[in-house]
């Protein structure tokens, strides 16, 4: 079976962080380091908690790559990841429920079965200055999986 949370990393960077639906604990508990661009953690808390009314104050942040997180709602999803240099490393298999923080490096997706998901990252989008596309070379045995 897989970890509820799993981290994929190569060359001792981070690419991906996945939390998978089975993940549960109480409280609050973060993913991700204090310096990530895009924090991530997971909530869990009883009926009746109160969580303290507050805004977010305005702070100066710089931000060199996006990162996104996909959210899956319902189907199921490939994910292939890629170093640097655009060759392949590995792939994971997203389900209902999951989430993924894409980090760092290349990624592709395949979906596997009709996928509803929700993406969140960093804005303002600036279309085609945002992304370098690049052909893959998938193993044939990850192919329509």
């Amino acid at each position: 079976m897989t970890e509820a949370v799993e981290k994929i990393e190569h060359e001792g960077e981070m690419l991906a962080l996945i939390v998978r639906d089975e993940f549960s604990h109480p409280g609050i508990s973060f993913f991700t380091p204090n310096d990530l661009s895009q924090q991530l953690a997971y909530m869990r808390h009883p009926a009746g908690k109160i969580i303290d009314a507050h805004f977010h104050n305005p702070v100066p942040r710089s931000v060199s790559y996006s990162q996104e997180t996909l959210f899956i709602k319902r189907g199921r999803l490939r994910v292939d990841f890629f170093d640097g240099q655009l060759a392949y490393l590995e792939s994971r298999e997203l389900k209902a429920g999951d989430v993924i923080l894409l980090v760092k490096g290349g990624h592709g997706f395949e979906v596997l079965e009709e996928i509803e998901m929700i993406e969140v990252k960093q804005g303002p989008y600036t279309g085609d200055q945002d992304k370098t596309r690049f052909d893959t070379k998938i193993p044939d045995v990850l192919k329509l999986g």
